[in-house]
């Protein structure tokens, strides 16, 4: 054991550990330097992008959305400086990351899809906070758009969450996207009815409604000669989303009762049975 740690041997494993020190110490330092460096004018310019957002006036959830996606991007590209910068092959530390999206990809299919289409929500704006949205299965006020999923309250004020890549790959109807939102009822007459009167009489309980807007003007008018009825169809606009299920409901309710008053029947199927004695 003497003879094997001789003079020379212990210079030589001198000589080795200082090189190794030499080399790979300042490495190290570089990469750590470079790590906090490169953190800290990260962090200056997701300020840069934040304050510009804010001057063009961009949507809150967007604005988070892009300040994060740009941040992290800009992480992985120092990640992989300061990898290089230790001596790790590039190429390779690139591949195993790839290796790693990809498996993280396939786990989180469902995520990554609910992911892009709140990114297409965000950017193109098929609908935003407060418009009332109808999909399949659900109808409901917009709470909140999140980059996974959009938050509804229902009429019973039930709180409906839905992934946000249903919504990007189906169709769905906006309501409340314009200044007047529209309300379209339709009512059966008989065909022994009075058509003008029934008319006149709808116009005059729509005219009383405080919330129907005059200008665009309430649309009147026969739309089917159906089986058992007469159809007229109603639209009318209000201005106040929350206003739209109140006068709806008041207006059905009104006109029902001075049809009654009229004497105009709203006629509902019957069926005739004729029977036969054959002896």
């Amino acid at each position: 054991m003497d003879n094997f740690l001789t003079k020379e041997t212990i210079v030589e494993l001198q000589t080795l550990i200082v090189e190794s020190l030499t080399t790979y110490g300042f490495k190290i330092v570089a990469a750590v330097a470079a790590w906090f460096i490169g953190l800290f004018i990260i962090k200056k310019i997701a300020k840069v992008i934040g304050f510009s957002f804010q001057r063009v006036e961009i949507d809150p959830a967007l604005e988070s959305f892009l300040q994060s996606f740009i941040s992290v991007a800009l992480k992985v590209i120092l990640l992989i400086v300061t990898v290089s910068i230790l001596g790790v092959q590039t190429s390779s530390f690139v591949a195993l990351l790839g290796a790693a999206g990809l498996a993280v990809g396939l786990a989180l299919q469902g995520s990554l899809a609910n992911f892009a289409g709140g990114a297409l929500i965000l950017f193109f704006k098929p609908f935003t906070v407060g418009d009332r949205i109808e999909t399949s299965a659900h109808t409901g006020v917009v709470e909140k758009i999140q980059i996974l999923y959009t938050v509804l309250r229902d009429r019973n004020n039930r709180r409906i969450v839905i992934p946000n890549g249903e919504l990007s790959n189906n169709s769905i109807i906006s309501y409340f996207g314009n200044s007047h939102f529209g309300i379209e009822i339709i009512f059966g007459i008989s065909y022994s009815d009075d058509i003008d009167k029934a008319k006149n009489i709808i116009k005059k309980v729509i005219s009383n409604n405080t919330h129907v807007l005059q200008d665009p003007e309430p649309v009147i008018a026969v739309s089917e000669l159906a089986d058992s009825s007469v159809n007229i169809l109603t639209r009318s606009f209000v201005s106040d989303s929350e206003q739209y299920w109140a006068v709806r409901f008041d207006l059905i309710e009104q006109i029902k009762k001075e049809f009654d008053i009229s004497g105009i029947s709203i006629p509902f199927p019957q069926r005739d049975v004729h029977m036969y004695n054959h002896n």
